[in-house]
C-alpha cells in the first residue's frame, strides 16, 4: 500500500484453516508486508506462506510446540506481550493471541473469534484430557485479564460475522465492524478428481473435532439410502468417526485446492452441521453453484440464504439433517442465483475494505 508501512501479525502458522486463509488474503492486500507469528510449521499449513516474510518468536525453536500449538498455551500470552512490531499500521489476525502484540503505530485487529478456551471452553477443550482442562481452569482468570487488556490496546476492531461481533461486544465491550472474509476455494483453477470418489455425493468439509458434529452428518447418511457422503478434513475425532461410518461414507484427510474444487463442483450438496464463527464452506460451495444444508446458527446465518442458496436445520440431529437433505435434493435450485450470492463475498471486496480501514488508521496516525 503506497506510502503506508504495514505489518501483519497472526497467532500461529501450524494448521490449515479459515483463519490462515484470511492471512493469505491479507498478504495479497499488502504485498511485501512482514508477517509476525509465534510458531511456523511449514508442513502443516498452506504452502503459500513460504513466499512470505515470516518472522517467528523464540518459541518457534521448540519443535514440540510447532507440532501442537496447544502445548504452548501457557507461553503464548508472554510471547506476544514481548513481541514489538513497529509500522504505521499493524493488522493483527487474532483468535486469542496476536492482538497482544506491542506496536509503535496504529493497531487494527481482525478478530476471528474471542479466545475459545476462555469464553467457549466447552467447545475448545472437549477432546482434551482432564489435566489440560484443569490447567486451563487455573490459568483462565489471569488470561482473561490479559486478553481484555490486549483488546483495549487496539485502535480498531474488525470481525468476520455478526455472530462474532456479538461475542466481541460481550467479551470486551467493543463495537467491531463486520468485514466478511472471502471464500478461498473458488472456480477458475484446475479441477482434479479424487481417486475412489464418484460424482454426485454429499460433501462435508470440516475439521474432525467433536464439537463440529460431523458424527451427526455421518449418522444422517445412514437414514438416506442410496446417498453417499464424502468427509474432507483432519482432526482428533478421526478414528471415532471412521468407526461410526458405513460403506457409503468416504473420508479424505487432506486435499489440495484442485481436488477440493472438484469435490465442490461435483457434489450434490454441502452439509454443514457445526456452529461456526463464519460460514466459509457454504460460500465456497455456492461459488460452484452447489446448494447447502446448514445448521441454523452462527456464521451460517450470514452466508446462507434460505430458499436461495440452501436450507437450514435447527439442531445437529441426524433425523433433522436427513430431513433437510431430502428437502434440498428435492428442490430445483437456480445456480446463477447461488453463484451471484457467493460473488458478493469475493476477495476483491475484502481487500478493498481492509485497505480502506488501514488508510483511515494511517491518516489518524499522521
Amino acid at each position: 500500500m503506497a506510502g503506508v508501512d504495514v505489518s501483519l501479525v497472526h497467532d500461529y502458522l501450524t494448521q490449515r484453516g479459515g483463519a490462515e486463509r484470511v492471512v493469505l488474503s491479507l498478504l495479497r492486500a499488502f504485498p511485501g508486508a512482514p508477517l509476525h507469528t509465534s510458531l511456523y510449521e511449514r508442513a502443516s499449513t498452506y504452502p503459500e506462506f513460504a513466499d512470505a516474510d515470516v518472522r517467528t518468536s523464540p518459541l518457534d525453536r521448540v519443535a514440540a510446540l510447532r507440532a501442537d500449538h496447544r502445548r504452548a498455551l501457557p507461553l503464548l500470552a508472554p510471547a506476544f506481550s514481548a513481541m514489538r512490531v513497529d509500522a504505521d499500521v499493524v493488522v493483527c489476525s487474532s483468535s486469542g493471541w496476536a492482538h497482544g502484540v506491542r506496536t509503535g503505530g496504529r493497531k487494527v485487529v481482525y478478530c476471528h473469534n474471542p479466545a475459545r478456551w476462555l469464553y467457549q471452553p466447552e467447545d475448545y477443550l472437549l477432546e482434551s484430557s482432564g489435566a489440560v482442562k484443569r490447567a486451563v481452569g487455573v490459568m483462565a482468570p489471569a488470561l482473561r485479564t490479559w486478553d481484555r487488556r490486549a483488546a483495549r490496546s487496539a485502535d480498531r476492531y474488525l470481525c468476520n460475522s455478526t455472530s462474532v461481533r456479538e461475542r466481541i461486544r460481550r467479551a470486551y465491550g467493543i463495537e467491531a465492524t463486520v468485514v466478511p472474509p472471502p471464500p478461498a476455494v473458488v472456480p477458475g483453477g484446475p479441477l482434479v478428481p479424487v481417486p475412489g470418489v464418484e460424482e454426485g455425493a454429499l460433501l462435508c468439509v470440516s475439521r474432525l473435532q467433536p464439537y463440529k458434529h460431523v458424527d451427526a452428518v455421518v449418522a444422517a447418511v445412514e437414514r438416506l439410502p442410496g446417498h453417499r457422503l464424502v468427509v474432507v478434513g483432519q482432526g482428533a475425532d478421526r478414528d471415532r468417526l471412521r468407526s461410526l461410518a458405513g460403506p457409503r461414507v468416504t473420508f479424505v484427510e487432506r486435499v489440495d485446492d484442485a481436488r477440493l474444487r472438484w469435490l465442490y463442483a461435483t457434489s450434490a450438496a454441502l452439509v454443514a452441521a457445526s456452529f461456526e464463527d463464519f460460514g466459509l464452506t457454504p460460500l465456497e460451495a455456492a461459488s460452484f453453484g452447489r446448494p447447502v444444508v446448514a445448521l441454523r446458527g452462527g456464521g451460517y446465518l450470514d452466508t446462507v440464504v434460505e430458499g436461495v442458496t440452501g436450507v437450514f436445520f435447527d439442531r445437529p440431529d441426524p433425523d433433522e439433517i436427513a430431513a433437510a437433505v431430502r428437502r434440498a435434493l428435492a428442490t430445483t435450485w437456480d445456480g446463477a442465483a447461488i453463484t451471484a450470492h457467493a460473488a458478493a463475498f469475493g476477495e476483491d471486496r475484502f481487500v478493498e475494505r481492509v485497505r480502506a480501514v488501514v488508510a483511515e488508521e494511517a491518516a489518524l496516525a499522521g
